[in-house]
């Protein structure tokens, strides 16, 4: 193996197109991995984590391009460096902007074109994305902030000044909003309804949100507060924000509450705040006691799915009861569905390998594997599972979040660009004790337009791979969206079945599939007493 790479001095790209070359350049035969970034310490630490920081690029600095490349020998690998300066140098030529029409280059411009606006969404460098946001609110606009690499003092900063001005900023590292119905960055298509939404995470937004709306109901406003919100570090301030602004908002009539447990301050704050709502509350705080939520006077569920169920059942007047004897018949269901399955995976085959685009989503199978694996290993891990010793390779049960840094550095998010999950979907099937590999696809704006098309041809050399050693793979998979959404829910899910994939109606539905197929593969490998 052969690693290379170029800096290029004061060579800027906008990030778009850094991560397109750097998606092409990987995918050229020779070529293992590539990257094409700018200089930051932050990239060049995950550059170092991935392998592919070679000693030529440690002095490049922040407004110096690196590529660097991974090549199987070293022609391939000049080539490489040589097809992606070619790249950069076509990007830079290829015209962005319509001839004729006015493209604001300042807030000050854009309010000239949209005097009526009131909120702006934020997308630059997080060294610079605190002032760009300060500037928005000193105007008088909500932000969304979908900047990453914040300052924990800037966002605390920013959230008190809009706080103090009756605005909502919404992030940073928030990638999903649905405010007066208008989709913000990876969102879906969902009807309008009655039930407000308030989550410091992105697909967990996302899965609610669809499943209400497939459910037949509805969503009046869904706020993202990004991630770190709820932690105590921010203190909650603008999901307390978010909780009122949805109690005063007359056409809200349920409230849910997304995210990973909040700080204990935080979540007394939010159980003190609950009584004045006014309204019914459920919140799902993943892996969070549930007896401790009860508490506060919300209604707690262990799933995005059973969330997003009660707060449907809620608007319709029917009880929670209702909700969970309907979840206890289906997972009966999912149970026997798994017994069948199983029984054609091959002896030695036993482990589970979840391949995630959403953060979420990972931490929620470990939620829903709590109780059925002893021992599962995660680059996110969760009580009480165990980090993985290399983000690259799995070991015994292993979930993935393949949106964390060490995976996008350079590259487009999973969710648009499949090309790094395909090739792990390879390196698992290689593997003879992969029995499930469990997947997530997420539908909407800003995803990938083709999901379906991207995978089963993975899944499908994959299934090849297996079947010439002699073994059979299950993929389990759900499919976060609806119908209304630019793919289709309902045509992703078929060309997945098609392609031989399990599909079920949720992530937690899908994990607990994929735990019930291995909880009898273990069965079978115990000995007859």
């Amino acid at each position: 193996m052969v690693l290379r790479g170029v800096v290029k001095k004061g060579a800027y790209f906008d990030s778009v197109t850094l991560m397109m070359v750097g998606r092409d350049i990987s995918s050229r035969p020779g070529l293992c991995d590539a990257a094409v970034v700018m200089g930051t310490a932050e990239n060049k630490a995950i550059l170092q984590a991935s392998g592919l920081l070679g000693p030529e690029l440690a002095a490049a600095g922040d407004a110096d391009l690196i590529i660097s490349v991974k090549a199987a020998d070293e022609k391939s690998a000049a080539r490489g460096l040589a097809e992606a300066e070619a790249l950069l140098k076509e990007g830079a030529r290829r015209p962005g902007r319509e001839e004729g029409r006015f493209h604001p280059q300042s807030l000050e411009g854009a309010l000239q074109v949209l005097p009526d606006a009131n909120l702006a969404v934020v997308s630059v460098a997080g060294r610079y994305a605190g002032e760009a946001a300060m500037g928005a609110l000193r105007r008088g606009l909500h932000v969304m902030l979908f900047s990453d690499n914040v300052p924990l003092a800037t966002e605390v900063a920013l959230k008190t000044f809009a706080r103090s001005r009756g605005l909502l900023v919404m992030g940073p590292d928030c990638g999903t909003a649905i405010i007066n119905g208008v989709p913000l960055a990876f969102a879906n298509a969902v009807s309008r309804g009655d039930i407000g939404i308030v989550a410091a995470a992105g697909t967990g937004l996302q899965e609610v949100s669809c499943i209400i709306s497939n459910e037949g109901a509805g969503v009046s406003q869904a706020i993202g507060t990004g991630g770190r919100d709820v932690k105590g570090g921010v203190g909650g301030i603008m999901f307390l924000e978010g909780l009122r602004a949805l109690a005063e908002d007359e056409a809200t009539k349920v409230v849910v509450l997304v995210s990973k447990p909040p700080h204990a301050e935080v979540l007394k704050k939010l159980g003190a705040a609950v009584p004045g709502v006014g309204k019914p509350v459920v919140a799902v705080f993943l892996g969070a006691d549930p007896k401790t939520v009860s508490g506060y006077g919300m209604t707690a569920a262990a799933t995005l799915e059973e969330a997003a169920l009660l707060a449907a059942a809620l608007v319709k007047g029917r009880t929670p009861e209702s909700v969970r004897r309907r979840l206890a018949g289906r997972d009966m269901e999912i149970d026997e569905l798994a017994a069948r399955e199983s029984l054609q995976v091959k002896k030695g085959q036993r482990f589970i390998r979840g391949l995630f685009s959403g953060g979420t989503f990972c931490g929620e199978a470990q939620i829903v594997f709590r109780g059925m694996l002893a021992e599962v290993y995660s680059n996110v891990p969760m009580t009480p599972f165990k980090p993985l010793a290399d983000s690259w390779k799995s070991q015994g049960h292993t979930v993935v979040d393949l949106g964390e840094d060490a995976f996008t550095v350079g590259r487009p998010h999973p969710m648009i660009d499949f090309s790094l999950r395909n090739r792990r979907i390879q390196d698992e099937a290689r593997d003879p004790e992969t029995a499930v590999i469990l997947l997530d696809v997420v539908l909407g704006y800003g995803s990938s337009p083709d999901p379906a098309g991207e995978l089963a041809p993975a899944m499908n050399a994959a299934r090849k791979t297996a079947q010439e050693a002699g073994r059979h793979l299950v993929f389990a998979c759900s499919v976060t969206g609806t119908e209304k959404d630019p793919q289709v829910r309902s045509r992703v899910a078929g060309a997945l079945q098609a392609a031989g994939a399990v599909v079920l109606p949720s992530n937690a539905a899908a994990a607990r599939f994929a735990g019930c197929v291995v909880k009898e593969l273990e069965k079978e490998a115990q000995p007859v007493a």
